[in-house]
């Protein structure tokens, strides 16, 4: 195959489970890139935690962050494509939060680092308080979050127990019917769901698809890494997807491949196979 492009998903995927990245991935990543092949990561998390990632591994390629709804530049933090939420529907969204008990992140502040607005967070939601400790100077809190939002937001976000989160995701596609796009990023392992709310038609796929036609390049030439549900459409956009030999069985079949698992240097086998040794 003549991959021009890989797009590669963070955690779960690029990161080990000690949040790590392998000397083997780092290695063929490097190859990779020395071959001329563009390598782009592709995440659900938010420009501030995963521009680190991006840097560490000396990519001047855009970032794709908060699920496809912002692409920036990781070393300027030029914003090259950008689709946020409108504001009336995330004060709905925050609404029907607030009827099943969920906690609410809004993120704002597109140009910058990114702003994390919340209202309250769980004492028990022990998992969520850690994501937003990753970088605490950017998280504000407010007695309203409702009020809060005056502007239109990158997204709305919430995390909790799968149980929970599934069924803020009914209630949210009963209500608002296709007017916010829903994607999860799933670990029952741990009992937590991630649950973004994202303006229509944001996805990895369709911010990955846009990039490629930027570079004037076609779906043939892009292989696609991933591990969870909110990888399934960029797997099935690319010519080849790959998941990772860690993800949920039933995601597997979604894959063209299905490679190593993140703590066996899965990127890099998939790199080495189809593009280092092709």
């Amino acid at each position: 195959m003549n991959i021009k492009l890989v797009a590669v998903d963070i955690d779960g995927t690029l990161l080990n489970s000690q949040s790590q990245i392998s000397e083997r991935d780092r290695r063929a990543i490097r190859a990779a890139v020395d071959r001329g092949v563009r390598i782009i990561l592709v995440t659900g998390r938010r420009f501030v935690i995963a521009r680190p990632i991006a840097l560490e591994l000396a990519l001047t390629t855009p970032l794709i962050t908060h699920n496809g709804a912002l692409v920036k530049h990781p070393q300027t933090g030029a914003v090259i494509d950008y689709h946020p939420l409108a504001a009336s529907l995330a004060r709905r969204v925050v609404a029907l939060g607030r009827s099943v008990g969920a906690d609410l992140v809004c993120c704002c502040d597109p140009e910058g680092l990114g702003q994390a607005i919340i209202e309250r967070i769980s004492e028990h939601n022990v998992r969520l308080r850690r994501y937003l400790d990753r970088a605490p100077l950017v998280v504000e809190q407010v007695p309203d979050l409702m009020a809060a939002i005056r502007r239109d937001p990158i997204q709305i976000m919430s995390s909790g127990p799968c149980a929970q989160m599934d069924a803020f995701e009914r209630v949210l596609a009963d209500e608002l019917n296709g007017r916010v796009t829903l994607l999860k990023t799933a670990y029952p392992q741990k009992d937590m769901t991630i649950l973004d709310i994202l303006a229509p038609r944001c996805s990895k796929a369709v911010a990955l698809a846009r990039l490629v036609a930027r570079y004037r390049l076609n779906r043939q030439q892009v292989m696609a890494i991933g591990d969870n549900e909110n990888d399934v459409a960029m797997l099935q956009y690319a010519g080849l997807g790959v998941m990772m030999g860690n993800a949920q069985h039933h995601l597997k079949s979604a894959a063209d491949y299905v490679t190593t698992s993140n703590d066996e240097a899965g990127v890099a086998r998939a790199i080495e196979r189809f593009i280092l040794q092709g």
